[in-house]
């Protein structure tokens, strides 16, 4: 005979059956099929590559970057030069980007081609057996007679000779690991084949690395809002009575719950999800325990869609029978969590540190009594992105490297960040209570990219 535990989980599983339909109809809505999100991923990417690219080459006096990875072995940022439908190099792939008359010229010298993005430049691959196969010679320089075969890297060296650039940037970094994915072997390989009198040449791409990545274009600042949304509405749904049953759900079954939505919807989870229960007179709850009445429920949550990245931390209370509401000491420490997050986005401001932010943040929130700690991240591509870090959750003195790194435009953050304070229910009980949510810094002003939270999810 099942337990009583037992007939409760079936009914829990037969409750979110019954309601998949209809929650699915809403979220997809808002995704697009693959192919269409090909084309808008492509689509942006052509517009970075014709107008965001020569903007920042010029900003960092950057002549040539080149950009080198070997198949399975990428470059953190080299996938975000390459078009959407390739999901990995082929063999190794070497991009070449190159300001002539002020203007860019891509190139591409690797065996797959990458139009319309890159002109080919190896174009006569040494030792090629295909049938039929007429390799022509790529060259920049109208006057050259050069004929024959080449290696790959030996038609990059003749192609950056007569080029001729006054610096050639290359990813490597000593603090930034988003610069620093230039394989020792690729460089020494590089260094060895290029003409003598170009190797002193070779300068760091460390910021035009980490600006390329956090630098959001029109297109995909409008887009954001909506990916941002969808976040919103999982979490939404899982923080409620059509999924949580108390006595009967875990935490456990409420984290999968939304890992496997984001799969189902066809998006891609970045990190393993997280559910915690904070309950009264209880420390240290960990995973597989039964949400109760009572509980505050805590969840980290973060997806992908069309290659940008979400992270949302969003709270819930479970009530118990004779509670309409939740309580007004828990209610007074999400406001105070509120009122840290704006404190945070009023020290934004271009070109001031993420240490310098971090630094007059947590002086303002103490002034005004509150204990904070603030983690604040980029995040674009990756979820802990690239740009400055402003401040980490062991290290609320500053960061150094990341966390000196400047506050630029059209960038975007995980406003993370936790309140320490007592509950007056609760016996005055101390209970940490963390948010997150994806803002926007563009022309000096911050915005919160669909929304934030300021009640608690209600449970029943």
């Amino acid at each position: 005979m099942k337990s009583v535990k037992d007939i409760c989980y079936t009914l829990f599983v037969l409750t979110i059956k019954r309601m998949e339909p209809k929650i699915m109809t809403k979220l997809h809505s808002k995704i697009i099929s693959y192919r269409d999100q090909i084309e808008v991923r492509n689509r942006w990417l052509n517009e970075r590559l014709d107008n965001l690219l020569p903007d920042l080459m010029r900003r960092y006096d950057i002549d040539c970057w080149v950009v080198m990875a070997r198949e399975y072995n990428e470059d953190p940022v080299i996938m975000s030069l390459l078009p959407a439908s390739m999901l990995s190099c082929r063999r190794t792939t070497i991009l070449v980007f190159k300001m002539i008359n002020d203007e860019l010229k891509c190139y591409n010298f690797s065996r797959s081609s990458i139009q319309p993005f890159y002109e080919s430049a190896w174009t006569n691959p040494k030792g090629i057996t295909w049938p039929g196969f007429e390799g022509k010679v790529f060259s920049t320089d109208p006057e050259s007679n050069f004929e024959g075969d080449e290696t790959q890297f030996q038609c990059l060296s003749r192609v950056l000779g007569e080029l001729n650039p006054i610096n050639i940037a290359l990813n490597y970094s000593d603090d930034y690991a988003f610069s620093d994915g230039l394989s020792h072997a690729l460089y020494k390989q590089f260094k060895e084949s290029i003409p003598n009198h170009l190797t002193d040449r070779i300068i760091s791409a460390e910021k035009l690395c980490i600006a390329w990545l956090e630098t959001r274009i029109e297109s995909e600042l409008a887009a954001y809002t909506g990916i941002v949304e969808i976040a919103h509405e999982i979490i939404k749904e899982a923080f409620s009575s059509k999924v949580i049953i108390p006595g009967v759900t875990t935490n456990t079954d409420v984290k999968y719950y939304m890992m496997q939505k984001v799969i189902d919807l066809g998006l891609q989870p970045w990190f393993d999800y997280e559910t915690s229960i904070i309950r009264q007179g209880v420390r240290g709850l960990g995973q597989d325990t039964v949400i109760m009445p009572g509980d505050i429920l805590h969840c980290d949550v973060g997806l992908k869609y069309l290659g940008l990245c979400t992270d949302t931390q969003h709270n819930a209370y479970v009530l118990k029978l004779d509670e309409e509401d939740v309580p007004e000491g828990i209610k007074a420490l999400q406001k105070d969590l509120n009122r840290l997050q704006d404190i945070t986005l009023s020290m934004f401001e271009e070109n001031k540190t993420g240490n310098e932010i971090l630094s007059l943040s947590r002086k303002k929130a103490i002034e005004e009594g509150l204990e904070p700690c603030i983690y604040t991240h980029p995040i674009g591509y990756h979820g802990h992105g690239a740009g400055p870090t402003i401040g980490l959750w062991d290290m609320q003195e500053g960061v150094d490297g990341k966390g000196d790194y400047s506050l630029n435009n059209n960038t975007l953050y995980a406003l993370e960040l936790n309140i320490l304070s007592t509950i007056p229910e609760w016996d005055d009980q101390e209970v940490l209570l963390g948010g997150e949510t994806n803002i926007l810094f563009k022309d000096g002003k911050t915005y919160y990219i669909g929304g934030r939270q300021e009640n608690l999810y209600l449970i029943k």
